[in-house]
């Protein structure tokens, strides 16, 4: 099976894990109140489609120029992060930690991407969209907490 194949596969999977939402936890979530400045809200699926495409094309020149597991357990994790974001904040109703969730991917994501700048360029800058966007939905997230 080709490389790019079973990394799309991978992420397929991992991104399954956040569909275990309920009606309640959706219900919930749609309850928060948002700050005035987000008018993008329709967007952010597919800025997250993007992400997660830039991502996984990240990683599929690592391991092409590396053949690395701990590369890609680090993108698997990095991708974990995200997925968790959204079930564990709606199950513990609680947008705290969905701050910190999406502050911990950031980091995470700083790191992995400082160790693929050494291994490649182009999978680095396809590491940028998810650098560019986790700074704003975890500020998002913050400011939902203060407003609710």
């Amino acid at each position: 099976m080709p490389a790019w194949l079973v990394i799309a596969l991978v992420g397929v999977a991992i991104a399954g894990g956040s569909s275990l939402l309920s009606s309640r936890d959706i219900k919930w979530f749609k309850q928060q109140r948002r700050p005035r400045w987000l008018t993008f809200e329709f967007a952010i699926p597919f800025v997250w489609t993007v992400v997660f495409i830039c991502g996984g094309w990240s990683a599929y020149i690592v391991w092409t120029q590396t053949q690395n597991w701990w590369f890609m357990a680090g993108y698997v994790l990095l991708e974990l992060l995200i997925v968790s974001y959204t079930p564990v904040m709606c199950k513990l109703q609680n947008l705290q930690m969905g701050t910190a969730i999406g502050a911990a991917g950031f980091v995470f994501g700083l790191l992995l991407a400082g160790l693929v700048a050494r291994v490649d360029v182009t999978a680095f800058l396809l590491l940028l969209p998810y650098l560019l966007w986790s700074p704003v939905g975890t500020l998002i997230t913050w400011q939902m907490a203060q407003l609710n």
